[in-house]
């Protein structure tokens, strides 16, 4: 399982006269999420350009920071699944061009649940399939957090698995669970793909 390296401070010095303005810099970003419902989009190109000029910045450094700051999910720390309990058997699938999408169980830790999404198509087919990057939603009685830990496979077939805490219930009926497929900047022509499993 892969963990998370611990961080170290980049350099020993700090300037306390900037101690107010970086606390204020992150009440700021806790009143953005609240605001935006945690979910803020990147401001529009013009609106960056005339910050950076009115402010003194580097349109570039604006552009990592919202960057940096729209992805905010994904600096949750890594959860580490700990005391296996049991596997819940389940079997959902579907078809979407030409592959065959499918979760056969769920691995039931105390902590945290590990889904497993797997991929299969025709390996002789002559159509080029590519598995792409996937992120988990779940839908249900609670809010639930996931994360893809990683993924396998081979020509015809595919697996990847995502962390979800808290774990989910032992008997997950009416538990929904929703894969979007990751548009990544170089894949100007790919479809949407999202799969939707009622457990």
């Amino acid at each position: 399982m892969w963990k998370s390296m611990p961080f170290e401070r980049p350099t020993d010095y700090y300037d306390n006269k900037a101690l107010g303005i970086d606390e204020k810099i992150c009440e700021l970003l806790k009143t953005r999420r609240e605001v935006t419902n945690g979910n803020p989009g990147f401001p529009p190109l013009d609106y960056i350009s005339q910050w950076a000029q009115e402010y003194g910045h580097y349109e570039s450094q604006l552009h990592a920071l919202f960057n940096l700051i729209m992805r905010d999910d994904y600096y949750r720390p890594v959860l580490e699944p700990t005391g296996f309990r049991k596997i819940v058997q389940i079997f959902k699938s579907t078809i979407v061009d030409e592959k065959m999408y499918y979760i056969a169980y769920l691995r039931q830790y105390e902590n945290a649940t590990v889904v497993y999404l797997n991929i299969d198509w025709e390996e002789n087919s002559p159509k080029e399939h590519d598995p792409g990057l996937y992120e988990l939603a779940i839908e249900g009685s609670k809010e639930y957090h996931a994360r893809m830990q990683g993924g396998s496979g081979s020509s015809g077939q595919y697996s990847f698995n995502f962390i979800v805490d808290p774990p989910l219930p032992d008997d997950p009926q009416g538990i929904k669970m929703i894969f979007k497929k990751v548009k990544l900047p170089h894949e100007k022509n790919s479809t949407d793909v999202e799969l939707v499993f009622k457990l």
